[in-house]
């Protein structure tokens, strides 16, 4: 039995999208590739709203983070972390010999805009790794205020890791000043896991090429100059079937309408944290909650592993707590095509099995 996923990812992906994964294999080299390319590059330049080149990987967007803080360093990168994937980027950086330095947040806090600049003052740092939507924890970081910031220090490069939370929230590249917007295609982008995608400014690739070893798979020099001599081609094959698909579900995403999109998200993070609020509590800092994932303090010291075991009883799956936060926590997510049909479903088997 197929369980339905209220986890951060994968996500319940649709039938006519997967099937768009099984079209016939072309010639990664051809100029039908080019084209599709191309096709999903002007599309993803309208989600981000961005003039931005558009870069993919056939990787987690793991690779990308990975590939942004090695191949646009030049002297050291400050981290900030709100949870485990903002410590994951500082922890890239340590093992790829990039100078860093990791500033968390409390949990459950956001990065605030006065954190970002009490350490870009100090004038160490040309590399800033933020996490826009923190799965870990629920936190949706204030990256619109942090950008405000980021306007006083020009030679800075700006990385958001946007994994997820991009096509479920605005996030309007340009207008926030990133260089590197990261995102992946198991998250709100609605795709099975396997491919990153990330928009690269000037700034970042004028970067890059300050930067000596950026590594081979995820040099994003490599990958940003492949395509602009190959006419949208890239180093190594691509996945092109994850290709075939998120080109197919990028027009679903703008028939629905982006607005649409955005306001369907919020509407069920409002729902979700008001079940939360009313049976428990919720983790995160009231004003910083994630729209695509509402993390939940157990205060009533359920044992969620029991819960999640009923719930795939009647074919659903929410996510224990992450790391040092399992069983004191759980995780709804709510993104993607997920609706708010769907929402109210989960709640309310939620509900029958803790007869709340």
């Amino acid at each position: 039995m197929h369980k339905k996923l209220f986890i951060p990812g994968p996500v319940d992906v649709r039938e006519d999208v997967l099937q768009r994964m099984a079209t016939p294999m072309i010639g990664h080299r051809t100029k039908e590739a080019s084209t599709l390319q191309r096709s999903i590059s002007d599309k993803m330049k309208q989600l981000m709203f961005t003039q931005s080149e558009i870069l993919l990987s056939t990787s987690s967007g793991s690779g990308l983070m990975e590939g942004a803080v090695r191949s646009c360093t030049r002297k050291k990168a400050a981290c900030f972390s709100v949870g485990a994937f903002g410590k994951k980027w500082y922890q890239m950086a340590v093992s790829n010999n990039v100078p860093a330095d990791l500033f968390e947040s409390e949990a459950g806090d956001p990065t605030t805009p006065e954190m970002v600049d009490r350490a870009l003052a100090t004038g160490d740092y040309d590399l800033v790794t933020v996490t826009h939507n923190e799965t870990s924890t629920g936190v949706m970081n204030p990256v619109g205020e942090i950008a405000e910031v980021m306007k006083k220090y020009p030679e800075v490069i700006f990385c958001v890791d946007t994994v997820s939370s991009l096509a479920g929230v605005k996030i309007p590249v340009d207008e926030w000043g990133i260089d590197i917007c990261i995102t992946s295609s198991q998250k709100a982008l609605g795709l099975p896991p396997g491919l990153a995608v990330a928009s690269i400014s000037q700034k970042a690739v004028e970067a890059a090429k300050q930067v000596e070893f950026r590594g081979s798979y995820f040099d994003l020099l490599s990958l940003y100059n492949t395509i602009q001599k190959r006419d949208y081609q890239y180093p190594s094959t691509p996945s092109i079937s994850h290709m075939y698909a998120l080109d197919y579900q990028l027009d679903l995403i703008f028939k629905e309408g982006l607005e649409a999109r955005f306001a369907r998200h919020l509407e069920m993070a409002e729902y979700v944290r008001d079940w939360g609020r009313q049976h428990f509590e919720l983790f995160a800092r009231e004003g910083y909650r994630s729209n695509t994932l509402t993390t939940v303090l157990n205060t009533r010291g359920i044992s969620v592993a029991d819960l999640n075991k009923a719930l795939g009883e009647r074919g659903f799956m929410i996510s224990n707590g992450y790391g040092d936060y399992k069983e004191k926590t759980f995780r709804i997510a709510h993104m993607a095509d997920t609706t708010m049909e769907d929402i109210k479903e989960v709640l309310g088997h939620i509900d029958d099995i803790l007869g709340l």
